[in-house]
């Protein structure tokens, strides 16, 4: 009986305000920052922006020699030049861009579904993110499969008797509405919802148009004697031709979504990104965009202009990140603090895969090497999902993760504090910085660098020697590595 918000489906031009903020962004949060008293030049300093914008884009730490780079650097637009770069090194963004999307997609390198179903994409998606395919192409390939790409939208054949609602039409249904148009129509595939508008008949049209036949509608796993007919959920953007084969109904739901007239597709990814890069999305949560954002006209306009610029991830990425928004001190986020009121990014917790290759790249620069971006192993986004990587919130991918949790758990607490996998990983890092003969106040800053990226204080000095040994020992080493790894300034992204 309640009464549901249904979110404007066409695309809504939105006039940039004049001021003299050059990023668009800043402009759009100008009257905002004024109305809740929010000073819009407080920044971070150096070394927590770079390191923070380090994991954003490729997924990596920055090395003590970036880090200084960056700070003495003396051009005033330094932070595009930074972002730049960084969007531009193919290799490690797609590497590093690769877990989100396998978390969308269900993208397993190693689990095998029954019947078929769950193929992998991994090759399809590591090239489409290494050459920026464009978004609107990059959504209809996977829809509407090309070679490589059809793991997606093959979805998974459940073992035994299935529901009628995890059938694998619906199954591409259910995951096409959330991926691309942050629609939650889960319980729409049982019975009419009871947390949005949508109805049992239409989720029914929609998994239809994936249907080689007519589906028989059930409610609640029972059959109503109704056949469904293939329909698109918004038929004012366009209608799919019940007469036509799969091949082609699949065909024409890729462009309709995928038309400019659908503003909901280009709302939905620049929330995503906006929530990646900000902790909170401008619509929350980002798989329920019915909801209101609290602030329409900036993702008015950042959808529009992500369309209007060929559909380019990367552009509106580099908006974001060289905001001032995106530059400003990080905040708890307040569950229950009422109407939400943004203020800067939001505390973020490290990824399984960013925590693993940090550790890497931490052993990795006992080499000596000066690069951030080299590791000496496989990026963690790209190995199989073992125990550790699991604990730490990689999912199974056997079902759709457009989110991972942030908040520690008690399993992560004792895998961190006592796991064998991590423990031999410290060892391996006290073998490879004790190995030189390095002095051990060498060895401290070190690490601090490498890890934190600052040096430590007298107080933190002191006890880090104490810890590594006078003359410098590998066990203690390794002690020192376990606690940096378990410092909020290395598992936080802020």
């Amino acid at each position: 009986f309640a009464r549901f918000r249904n979110a404007p489906v066409a695309p809504r031009a939105v006039l940039l305000p004049k001021g003299p903020e050059t990023n668009p962004v800043d402009r759009l949060l100008a009257p905002y920052y004024k109305k809740h008293s929010i000073d819009p030049d407080v920044s971070v300093p150096d070394h927590i922006f770079v390191r923070r914008v380090f994991l954003d884009t490729i997924g990596l730490l920055p090395s003590p020699a970036e880090i200084a780079d960056f700070r003495d650097d003396k051009r005033p637009d330094k932070h595009f030049h930074l972002v730049d770069g960084l969007l531009q090194d193919k290799k490690n963004y797609a590497e590093h861009w690769i877990t989100f999307w396998s978390d969308c997609f269900r993208n397993s390198y190693t689990r095998q579904y029954h019947g078929g179903g769950g193929k992998r994409i991994t090759d399809w998606l590591k090239k489409s993110l290494e050459e920026n395919k464009p978004y609107d192409r990059f959504v209809r390939e996977l829809i509407n499969p090309v070679a490589g790409s059809d793991g997606f939208i093959k979805g998974v054949a459940w073992r035994g008797t299935v529901n009628a609602s995890q059938v694998v039409e619906m199954q591409a249904a259910q995951n096409v509405a959330q991926v691309f148009l942050g629609l939650n129509i889960k319980c729409a595939s049982c019975h009419d919802s009871f947390i949005n508008d949508w109805t049992l008949k239409q989720t029914y049209s929609l998994a239809s148009i994936f249907s080689d036949g007519p589906m028989d509608v059930h409610r609640c796993n029972k059959p109503t004697g109704e056949k469904a007919s293939p329909a698109f959920l918004y038929p004012e953007i366009g209608t799919i031709d019940a007469g036509a084969n799969r091949k082609e109904r699949v065909k024409q739901l890729s462009e309709m979504i995928t038309s400019p007239k659908n503003g909901r597709l280009s709302r939905t990814v620049v929330n995503r990104l906006w929530a990646i890069f900000f902790g909170r999305g401008l619509v929350e949560p980002v798989d329920e965009m019915d909801n209101p954002t609290w602030n329409q006209d900036l993702l008015d306009w950042l959808a529009v202009d992500f369309v209007d610029h060929g559909y380019d991830l990367k552009h509106t990425m580099k908006l974001l990140l060289t905001s001032k928004s995106y530059h400003r001190p990080s905040m708890a986020l307040e569950e229950d603090a009422g109407d939400f009121v943004f203020k800067g990014p939001v505390v973020r917790r490290m990824s399984a895969e960013q925590f693993l290759d940090g550790l890497d790249q931490v052993i990795f620069a006992a080499s000596g090497d000066a690069s951030s971006r080299k590791t000496g192993r496989t990026r963690a986004g790209l190995r199989n999902l073992d125990h550790l990587m699991r604990t730490l919130g990689r999912p199974k991918r056997d079902v759709v993760v457009t989110r991972r949790e942030s908040t520690a758990t008690t399993a992560q607490l004792i895998e961190l504090s006592n796991g064998k996998p991590l423990a031999d990983l410290m060892v391996r890092g006290g073998k490879a910085w004790g190995g030189k003969g390095r002095e051990p106040g060498v060895i401290v800053d070190a690490l601090f660098a490498n890890a934190i990226g600052r040096a430590p204080s007298d107080r933190e000095m002191k006890s880090a020697r104490e810890a590594v040994g006078e003359p410098a020992n590998a066990q203690g080493i390794a002690d020192l590595l376990w606690m940096l790894a378990m410092h909020p300034e290395f598992q936080l992204i802020q």
